[in-house]
C-alpha cells in the first residue's frame, strides 16, 4: 500500500472556511506564519524580520519604563506620596498582568496587524459586530474639504500615546536645559511644542526604515532601557545625601495628599501613573505580520514585557521613596519643572543629573520611536480593510523598504495635531495622558468581552489560559472600565475652568463623532463598513507557503492572488469564491 503524498500547505488548502478566523484552520497551517495569515484573509506583504526577542524589545521599549515613570510622577506624588509610589504601583501591576494575559490569548489565536478591531469583528455577534468594530474603530476625525479622516479607537489610543510620549520627551529635554542653565531658562509652551515636532519628525524617519533595521534597533532599545533602570536602582541609594534619605517606615507607609481629595480616592487617582507607564503593550500585536512564529512570539512578548516592567518599576519606586526626602510640595514646585529631575538633582548634583537625564531623554526618544511603529501598523491594517478614506495611499507598502511609509507619516501628522492640546498647559498635558489611556482601554476591553459574550466559535492558539480565561477576562474588563472612569476626575475637588479635567469632553466628542459618522444618512459607515476585507481569494491556486528560515524569503504573490472588490468583506468574498 503506497503512502499518500504530503498535502501542500497553500492558501487554497487552508482557506477552507469563512474568513476571518477558524482556529482549526490555523492548526492545519502548522504554525506557518504566512499560511496562518492567509487563513485570516490576508496575503503576506511585509518581511518577517522580528525575532521573538526583538518583539519583546518592541513591547518593552514602548513601555519605556524609567522615562515613563518620570513623565507621570506628577500624578503619583500629590496623591499619596510614598504609599502611591509603592503600593499604588503594586496594586495596578496585578491587574495589568491580567489585561496582558487576556490580550495575549487573543493574539495567539489570531495574530494580525489589525489586532483589536479584527478580533472584535471576528468574535462579536453578527448583529453587533460591525458597530462594535467601528467603535474599536472610529474615534479620531479631522475634516478637510468635506473629507473625513477617521482613525479607530485603538489607533486613537496608540497615536495619543505617541503624542504623550513625545511631549514627555520634549518636556524632559527642556528640563535638562533648565538644569544646565542653573534654572535661569524657563521654556515656553511654544518652544516645547517645537521640540515635540522635531522629535516626532525624527521618529517618522526611523519608522519608515526597513523592517529588519527597525527589528535590530529593538535590541539596542532594550539594552539601554534596562541599563538605565539598573543605574537608577544602584546610583540613587549610593549617592543620596542623608537629609534626603527616608526611613523604611516613611518609604512604605508615608501618605502625602496635596490636592484635597479624601485619602482613599486620592490613592485611586494615583493609579494614572502606573496605568500610563505600563501602557501600549499591545504593540507586538500590530507588528505580528512582521514577526516570525507570531502565534507564540507575540503573546510571549506582551506578557513578559508587562511582568518585567511591573517588577522593575516597583523596585524603582521603592528606591525613589527611600531617596526623595519628605517635602513633596518642594519636589512638585521646584523651578526645574520636573519632579523626577528634582529628585535626581537632590541625590546626584548638577553634573550627575545632567549625565543621567541625558540618558532618560534618549530612552524616551527611543520609546516614542517604537510607539510610532506600532501605531502606523495599526493604521495600515485599517486602510488595508478599506475602513478609512485614502485607504489606497495609506495601505501602500513601500517597494524598497517593504514597510507602510505613508501610514507612518499619516500617524505622525495625527500625533502632531493631538500635541496642540499641550498649549492648554498642564490641563492639556493631563488630557493627552488620560486620552491615551481611555482610548486604549476602550479598544482593549471590547474584543475581550466579545470573546466571551459574542457566541462565536473559539479555538485558542498555542498560548491559552484554559478555564482561567473567563475569570481573567472578566476582572480585566472590569478594571479597564474602572480606570476610564477615574481618569475623568479633575486633579482637585471643586475645580474652576483652569483646574477642570477636559479628557471626558475630548473623549466624549470623539465617541459622539464616531457614532454620528456611522449612522450618517447616505455616507455613514452603516452603509459600507462590513468589517475586515480579505486580500486573498480561496478559489485560486495560490503560492505555496513554506516555513521562513530566511528573512528575505518573501513569496511572490503578485501573480497568484488578487484583491477582491472593495464592496465585499473578508467573509463575503471567500463565501462567494466557494460558490
Amino acid at each position: 500500500m503506497n503512502a499518500s503524498p504530503p498535502k501542500e500547505k497553500n492558501a487554497a488548502n487552508v482557506l477552507e472556511r469563512e474568513v476571518p478566523y477558524k482556529g482549526e484552520d490555523l492548526d492545519e497551517a502548522a504554525l506557518n506564519d504566512d499560511a496562518a495569515l492567509a487563513v485570516l484573509g490576508y496575503r503576506q506583504e511585509f518581511k518577517r524580520g522580528f525575532s521573538p526577542m526583538e518583539i519583546f524589545g518592541l513591547s518593552f521599549s514602548i513601555i519605556g519604563l524609567f522615562p515613563s515613570i518620570a513623565s507621570v510622577l506628577v500624578f503619583a506624588i500629590p496623591y499619596g506620596g510614598p504609599v502611591a509610589l509603592v503600593w499604588g504601583w503594586a496594586t495596578c501591576s496585578f491587574f495589568l498582568v491580567l489585561i496582558a494575559l487576556a490580550l495575549a490569548e487573543l493574539a495567539s489565536a489570531a495574530p494580525t496587524s489589525g489586532g483589536l478591531y479584527y478580533w472584535t469583528w471576528a468574535f462579536a455577534s453578527p448583529r453587533w459586530r460591525n458597530i462594535l468594530a467601528w467603535i474599536v474603530g472610529c474615534e479620531y476625525a479631522d475634516t478637510s474639504s468635506l473629507r473625513l479622516t477617521l482613525i479607530y479607537s485603538n489607533s486613537m489610543g496608540l497615536i495619543a500615546g505617541v503624542a504623550s510620549i513625545d511631549w514627555g520627551c520634549a518636556v524632559q529635554l527642556m528640563a535638562a536645559v533648565s538644569i544646565g542653565s542653573n534654572e535661569t531658562f524657563v521654556p515656553t509652551t511654544a518652544q516645547t511644542y517645537g521640540v515635540f515636532v522635531a522629535v516626532l519628525l525624527c521618529h517618522a524617519v526611523v519608522g519608515s526604515l526597513a523592517t529588519h533595521v527597525i527589528a535590530r534597533l529593538q535590541n539596542l532599545y532594550t539594552a539601554v532601557n534596562i541599563l538605565l533602570c539598573l543605574a537608577i536602582i544602584i546610583a540613587l541609594p549610593a549617592a543620596t545625601p542623608k537629609e534626603f534619605r527616608n526611613p523604611p517606615s516613611f518609604a512604605f507607609s508615608g501618605f502625602i495628599n496635596l490636592y484635597g481629595w479624601p485619602n482613599g480616592f486620592a490613592f485611586v487617582l494615583s493609579f494614572l501613573a502606573p496605568l500610563w507607564t505600563i501602557g501600549g503593550f499591545d504593540g507586538p500585536v500590530h507588528v505580528s505580520e512582521e514577526a516570525s512564529n507570531a502565534r507564540t512570539a507575540v503573546p510571549w512578548a506582551i506578557i513578559s514585557a508587562v511582568v518585567v516592567s511591573s517588577v522593575l518599576g516597583w523596585i524603582i519606586n521603592i528606591v525613589l521613596s527611600l531617596c526623595m526626602g519628605t517635602d513633596m510640595e518642594a519636589i512638585m514646585t521646584n523651578p526645574i519643572g520636573q519632579p523626577m529631575a528634582t529628585i535626581i538633582f537632590n541625590s546626584l548634583g548638577r553634573n550627575g543629573t545632567l549625565a543621567v537625564w541625558s540618558i532618560v531623554v534618549i530612552v524616551q526618544f527611543l520609546m516614542g520611536s517604537s510607539s510610532l511603529v506600532a501605531a502606523s501598523r495599526q493604521m495600515f491594517a485599517f486602510a488595508r480593510d478599506k475602513a478609512i478614506p485614502f485607504s489606497g495611499r495609506i495601505s501602500h507598502v513601500n517597494d524598497r523598504t517593504r514597510t507602510p511609509v505613508t501610514a507612518v507619516w499619516a500617524s505622525a501628522f495625527v500625533a502632531l495635531v493631538i500635541g496642540l492640546i499641550g498649549f492648554a498647559g498642564p490641563i492639556g498635558s493631563s488630557a493627552i495622558f488620560g486620552l491615551s489611556i481611555a482610548g486604549q482601554y476602550t479598544a482593549f476591553s471590547i474584543p475581550v468581552m466579545c470573546r466571551f459574550l459574542g457566541g462565536r466559535e473559539w479555538k485558542p492558539g498555542p498560548f491559552t489560559l484554559g478555564r482561567a480565561g473567563v475569570p481573567v477576562g472578566i476582572v480585566a474588563v472590569a478594571w479597564m472600565i474602572f480606570a476610564i472612569v477615574i481618569f475623568a476626575f479633575p486633579s482637585a475637588p471643586g475645580p474652576d475652568a483652569e483646574g477642570m479635567n477636559y479628557m471626558p469632553v475630548v473623549y466624549g466628542a470623539w465617541i459622539g463623532f464616531c457614532l454620528l459618522y456611522y449612522y450618517m444618512p447616505v455616507y455613514g459607515g452603516v452603509y459600507w463598513f462590513n468589517g475586515p476585507r480579505t486580500t486573498i481569494h480561496a478559489n485560486r491556486t495560490a503560492h505555496t507557503y513554506t516555513s521562513r528560515s530566511d528573512e528575505d524569503a518573501i513569496p511572490d504573490t503578485s501573480n497568484s492572488v488578487d484583491r477582491p472588490s472593495e464592496k465585499g468583506s473578508a467573509a463575503s468574498a471567500l463565501s462567494q469564491a466557494h460558490t
